[in-house]
């Protein structure tokens, strides 16, 4: 099993930057991809970005493309989401996942195994 806990999130506003931090615990997981998701209130969850177990490649939704980094260190088993010039319409809970399966990647949330509780973002005007 595979304990993910997110860290970082808060209030900022519009233009502003914030880092979100996700340590994983109970195995390593540098063989396998790690990601985050988001959910604003009243939506679906949605993919924001991933990153392969290198960290070599990375993949992103087009609406967060240019401004976040995802990046990961394998030695602290942990990923990072650097999310640059933030708008009104990040504001979400993001969670940090794992695809504890296999080594491959994915953009739906059924591909991955392990979740983060989240960690709550908000975007002010």
């Amino acid at each position: 099993q595979v304990q993910l806990v997110e860290s970082g999130g808060g209030l900022v506003q519009a233009g502003g930057s914030l880092r979100l931090s996700c340590a994983a615990s109970g195995r390593t997981v540098s063989t396998n991809a790690m990601g985050w998701f988001r959910q604003a209130p009243g939506k679906e969850r949605e993919f924001v970005g991933v990153i392969n177990w290198s960290g070599g490649s990375t993949y992103y939704a087009d609406s967060v493309k240019g401004r976040f980094t995802i990046s990961r260190d394998n030695a602290k088993n942990t990923v990072y989401l650097q999310m640059n010039s933030l708008k009104l319409d990040d504001t979400a809970v993001y969670y940090c996942v794992v695809r504890g399966r296999d080594g491959g990647i994915g953009t739906r949330p059924e591909q991955y195994d392990y979740w983060g509780q989240g960690t709550q973002v908000t975007v002010s005007s």
